[in-house]
């Protein structure tokens, strides 16, 4: 019997999933992990305490492109950008790393870093100790741990390999099964992605339903499709500490500004 069209049609997940697999292959070949064992890690900035310093607490950030929206920054430099959204009141930053699919690279994370005081989040999809490795080796302060591409199994090993290297884990779910499964495995950090990795479609709602079941002692995070103070005022009564805020803020000619606008902030001064 002939397959039907969802049998062969993978996901976008699914697609940067086998991407991702593929590459760590080479990455491998080019890099053993033995060399990556040795290589000297950076003091760490904690990144749950930024977040918890901070009311409303924004990680803001920085990527030059993505699956929905294309290339979203022409004029892409990650120092600059860094520099504005600490001015502006960043807690800390997310950078995007994914080459393929985001127009990433380690290489602007370690830009971004070096430019500012603040923790800094590598935003990619972590599968593998490797990965770890070279987050903590480019400097990262925290990584992110997405549930819909993880096993049980896997989600425990890399929190726990995480906090062996002093990596903050933002565990990242979708739905009701996958917070279960955030919190069965004793996430600190949970971030709540507002965006349909399946459609891509972005919805408030999906924090707004899920918040009441994140316990308080867990620090909330909401990402994606948050664009104006009014949206940060309704998901902090709704709970959330902290916002991952990214394409609304890149999609501006002064990234900087637009956080300063968003956080009722006067413009900051730059370098």
């Amino acid at each position: 019997m002939p397959n039907s069209p969802r049998a062969t049609q993978l996901t976008v997940l699914e697609q940067i999933l086998v991407r991702k697999r593929a590459e760590l292959l080479t990455q491998r070949s080019l890099v053993p992990i033995e060399e990556l064992e040795k290589r000297p890690r950076p003091q760490r900035r904690t990144f749950r305490e930024a977040l918890e310093s901070r009311r409303p607490a924004v990680i803001s950030e920085i990527k030059k492109a993505s699956p929905s929206a294309g290339v979203i920054a022409e004029d892409f430099n990650p120092s600059v950008i860094a520099k504005q959204y600490e001015a502006a009141g960043a807690a800390a930053l997310s950078v995007l790393t994914d080459e393929q699919f985001f127009q990433g690279s380690l290489d602007h994370l370690q830009q971004a870093r070096e430019a500012v005081n603040i923790p800094v989040l590598r935003k990619d999809f972590t599968l593998d100790r490797y990965h770890l490795l070279q987050a903590s080796a480019a400097g990262a302060d925290a990584i992110l741990l997405i549930v819909a591409a993880l096993s049980d199994f896997d989600l425990h090993d890399l929190m726990a390999q995480a906090e062996d290297l002093q990596l903050d884990a933002l565990v990242e779910v979708h739905d009701e099964a996958e917070l279960d499964r955030a919190l069965a495995a004793g996430a600190e950090i949970i971030g709540v992605n507002n965006r349909n990795l399946k459609t891509l479609e972005v919805s408030l709602d999906t924090s707004l339903r899920l918040a009441e079941r994140i316990p308080a002692a867990v620090l909330a995070v909401s990402e994606s499709g948050i664009r104006t103070a009014e949206d940060v005022r309704r998901l902090t009564e709704a709970g959330y500490r902290a916002f991952l805020i990214g394409e609304s803020l890149m999609k501006q000619a002064d990234p900087g500004l637009a956080l300063s606008s968003l956080l009722k902030r006067p413009a900051p001064n730059a370098a």
